[in-house]
């Protein structure tokens, strides 16, 4: 699937020609293949039966999620996916060119390299000339060629003055007052905090997987304030146009290569397809700015090194000799042979370079003092940012949730929208996920009051997006606030990279995503647009002492200012309000800015309890920047003291192309989830604490609407509307 095919037809082609197309099924292939390898099995066999899907996958170049994940179908597809075509030529072709700038350290300039690959069907040498012009700088050079018989590559070497190209490091450096190394990336000699996400496959089908459906996507990641996507293992080497709108965006992406949560064969026809496969990929994608990293595969040295298939220590050899054939001889020697650009690890997680001293697979895959990990907890209280790894960089971690009834109707039937209803076990794929959703949301949530079967539907997936939201806040915000320290004990810290679990939907379920299918979004994705803003508050409480951080993205320092205000949950105006002296908040760091005992703070404002009130907080910089408004809950949402139902009221308007929601509450609400349906488009904030009478949000329509059809289908819901 991943491997572009050439055939030369010069021998068979009529005046009339006809193509015809044998298909074998993809599923029966991967099993034949399975049982041709005698010597020993290659685990998984199957996936999980909750997963509803097919078997064998690692034994098929193609897309692994195609034959089940546990956030996606088993519609494991065949055929040909990409453009056929005819080329027909009696000299030479150029098949395709490469551009990689190369810096000179020596002469301190910058060079482009150019390569053009080209197929030489001509007996005799033929010549050629190249000429290569930049206008806008004043370069011109010419050069003559001799192209020899056969598929050869021409390099050719072009100074450029006045122009610089972005630059990529991984640095792994020892850290003082660590045992481990440094794990963190520098763009143009920068230090960078990669906040972002994980990308899955938009569509099982790709032809469904539209320009405008990649441009929404993709402008979301944007908006939300994100710098990186890592395009997952187990899906596909996404189509140009993704890695064309990344450059464009400003989008750095992290690219795996489509291996994930199996064992290999390592059969020389296998190897072979793989060699081709990656050198293909290289060849295709290493033009593009926006990838800075390659990666071997997903979880599979953690699946080694922690045995997660159960082999038996005898037998471990056969299968750490596979590992190192596939992605140390095969796939890295292959990278580096056509991108010398950027950096190269064999997995993610990985302990980087401790794992290359371990021979590749590290006793501990999952070490906090080394390269990323991968962090699920689904059990703990996700409100105790203690449970959380103070990690080097953490490239996957999440909560499920349900999308939203506008998204699952289209799918579904009258019978089927209930919590419990066979469709809603079915689209489950996930072990005990819908129960998992439910034990985290009830330990801080009173679980959905309401007798009728579609009401109380609707309550406990707006009740799931609620939990994601808050529980992946809470973890992200302990990344963004570990990046400047090191935990004494440990050494753990210098937290760099922050990459949830998971973007996007393939089809409409529960899952991790902050996307749902199509492009909707999910509470957990406005939340990220406040998270993984340049410029952030982060609270939080320890030993009965209430922090705050002040963590920046932004590349200079900044004189700010911190307000500090505690609210009552019975009341829409503060109790009290507390301005900060100065501070600066050095750029690209997390320190704290603000602390006190949490005591001493309900004291001092008017005798509150835990239970009866919120703190907010903001940073101001000037009168161009600010923080978004964040908050820290004294207690569980139900133990809250004081919360009524409120009262929610909008007048929309029109301005140009943009809409205006002018709410008016008559209580304070928390989690203010505003919906218009199956209506394209998204709001400027939503799922926000309302603190105030009155606040004003847009809508930004992601197609032409009228204001008839907002108000036709918009709808309000705040946290006490589900009790």
């Amino acid at each position: 699937m991943f491997t572009a095919y050439s055939f030369d037809i010069t021998d068979v082609v009529r005046d009339m020609n006809s193509v015809e197309l044998h298909f074998q099924s993809a599923v029966l292939y991967a099993a034949q293949q399975s049982q041709a390898h005698t010597r020993y099995p290659v685990p998984p066999a199957c996936p999980p039966p909750v997963q509803k899907g097919e078997c064998h996958v690692n034994f098929i170049r193609k897309e692994q999620c195609s034959f089940s994940w546990d956030w996606g179908p088993s519609f494991p597809t065949q055929g040909i996916w990409k453009d056929v075509r005819i080329e027909a030529y009696n000299v030479c072709h150029l098949n395709y060119l490469t551009f990689s700038p190369l810096y000179d350290d020596t002469a301190q300039e910058w060079h482009l390299e150019i390569e053009a690959y080209f197929d030489v069907v001509s007996s005799k040498p033929v010549g050629g000339h190249v000429a290569i012009t930049i206008p806008k700088l004043q370069t011109q050079q010419t050069q003559n060629i001799e192209l020899q018989h056969g598929e050869i590559i021409i390099k050719l070497l072009v100074k450029i003055s006045k122009v610089y190209f972005r630059t990529v490091e991984l640095v792994e450096e020892p850290i003082k007052g660590s045992p481990g190394l440094s794990f963190y990336f520098k763009i143009n000699g920068f230090p960078i905090f990669l906040k972002g996400s994980n990308w899955i496959p938009a569509d099982s089908f790709q032809d469904k997987v539209t320009s405008d459906l990649l441009q929404v996507l993709l402008q979301s990641v944007v908006d939300a304030n994100m710098n990186v996507l890592r395009v997952w293992g187990g899906g596909i080497y996404e189509q140009d146009e993704f890695y064309e709108l990344c450059d464009e965006l400003g989008i750095m992406v992290w690219q795996d290569f489509m291996f994930a949560c199996a064992l290999y064969p390592t059969e020389q026809g296998f190897l072979e397809s793989v060699r081709a496969e990656v050198a293909y990929q290289i060849r295709r994608l290493k033009s593009h700015p926006s990838i800075i990293i390659w990666s071997g595969n997903n979880e599979n040295e953690a699946a080694l090194g922690t045995n997660w298939f159960h082999i038996h220590s005898r037998d471990l050899k056969i299968y750490t000799e596979d590992y190192v054939t596939l992605y140390v001889r095969n796939i890295r020697e292959v990278v580096f042979s056509g991108d010398k650009s950027r950096p190269f690890i064999t997995s993610s997680p990985t302990n980087g370079a401790e794992t290359i001293a371990e021979d590749w697979i590290s006793i501990n895959p999952y070490s906090n003092n080394y390269g990323d990990v991968h962090f699920y907890d689904y059990l703990s209280d996700c409100w105790n940012w203690k449970i959380f790894p103070k990690a080097r960089f953490v490239s996957e971690y999440g909560y499920q949730s349900w999308p939203s009834f506008s998204t699952l109707e289209k799918i579904s039937s009258a019978e089927d929208w209930s919590y419990t209803s066979e469709f809603s076990l079915h689209r489950q794929h996930h072990e005990n996920g819908n129960t998992e959703m439910l034990h985290q949301a009830k330990l801080h949530f009173t679980l959905p009051q309401s007798t009728g079967s579609l009401q109380a539907f609707k309550d406990t997936i707006y009740l799931t997006q609620v939990m994601q939201a808050q529980c992946v806040k809470t973890e992200t915000e302990f990344y963004l606030r570990s990046r400047s320290e090191i935990k004494i004990s440990s050494g753990e810290g210098h937290t760099m990279g922050a990459l949830y679990w998971q973007l996007n939907d393939i089809w409409q379920a529960p899952s991790w995503a902050s996307l749902e299918y199509g492009g909707k979004w999910k509470m957990l994705h406005y939340f990220a647009r406040h998270f993984f803003a340049p410029l952030l508050p982060v609270g939080f409480e320890d030993k009965n002492v209430f922090y705050i951080y002040g963590v920046s993205d932004l590349h200079t320092d900044y004189n700010t200012t911190l307000t500090v205000r505690l609210h009552s949950w019975s009341s829409l105006k503060p109790l009290c309000s507390h301005v900060t002296a100065p501070v600066v908040i050095k750029a690209g760091k997390a320190a704290t800015i603000y602390k006190e005992p949490v005591s001493k703070l309900l004291t001092r404002c008017g005798n509150c309890t835990r239970g009866k009130c919120v703190v907010s907080f903001q940073l101001s910089a000037d009168r161009e920047l600010s923080s978004p408004t964040n908050h820290h809950f004294l207690s569980s949402l139900n133990d809250a003291v004081g919360l009524v139902k409120a009262h929610i009221t909008a007048n929309i308007s029109q301005q140009g192309d943009i809409f205006v929601f002018d709410l008016e509450t008559s209580a304070v609400a928390p989690f203010v989830w505003l919906d218009v349906g199956s209506i394209p488009g998204r709001f400027s904030d939503n799922g926000f604490l309302m603190l105030e009478k009155t606040r004003s949000v847009l809508f930004y329509p992601w197609k032409p609407i009228s204001k008839s059809e907002l108000q036709q289908s918009y709808s309000v819901t705040s946290l006490t509307d589900i009790y």
